[in-house]
């Protein structure tokens, strides 16, 4: 894990241009480019169709009074592949496509958790203080009374709350 910036922004763009030194050699430069670019934007397609399923599906689990956990690692996960296809390279564009397979990314999640539970520095508690909201409630409503006031007259005074240590007369809401 303390090698994770080196290897991101050393290895990975040397390896990278040796990739595409190896398959510019081997299919040509412009079909090298047209596949950089075909990958970003099939990358960009499967990304939107697979937000927009995790999207609807962490709703659902909402809606249900769930968590949305699995929805949550679901679009982390989409979120690296699409930075990963946007990257010009083929390992980026290899790592990017693998991430749209959900079970890989279910195995990878708890390969991580694993890991991280081991760890002496993180610490992992549950917490139960998640209530959603019932659909069939509506938004509160909320009572009270006015009356308008033209700008030449005092507001008529509030006998059902007087004001505290004489502090509330200077409200701006009394103005």
């Amino acid at each position: 894990m303390k090698y994770l910036l080196f290897v991101a922004f050393i290895v990975v763009p040397i390896a990278e241009i040796a990739t595409f030194i190896r398959v510019g050699d081997i299919i040509g430069l412009w079909p090298t480019l047209g596949i950089i670019v075909l990958t970003a934007f099939l990358g960009t397609g499967l990304l939107r169709y697979q937000g927009m399923a995790t999207l609807k599906t962490a709703q659902r689990s909402l809606d249900s009074g769930e968590l949305p956990l699995d929805s949550v690692i679901h679009g982390l996960f989409l979120l690296v592949a699409g930075l990963l296809l946007l990257t010009p390279g083929f390992i980026t564009d290899l790592i990017g496509f693998l991430l749209f397979i959900p079970p890989l990314r279910l195995m990878i999640a708890q390969w991580a958790l694993a890991k991280l539970k081991k760890s002496k520095n993180v610490h992992i508690r549950g917490s139960t203080g998640f209530k959603p909201s019932s659909s069939s409630s509506k938004s509160p409503i909320i009572e009270g009374e006015f009356s308008i006031a033209d700008d030449d007259q005092d507001p008529p005074p509030d006998n059902k709350n007087p004001p505290k240590n004489g502090s509330a007369s200077n409200s701006p809401w009394r103005q």
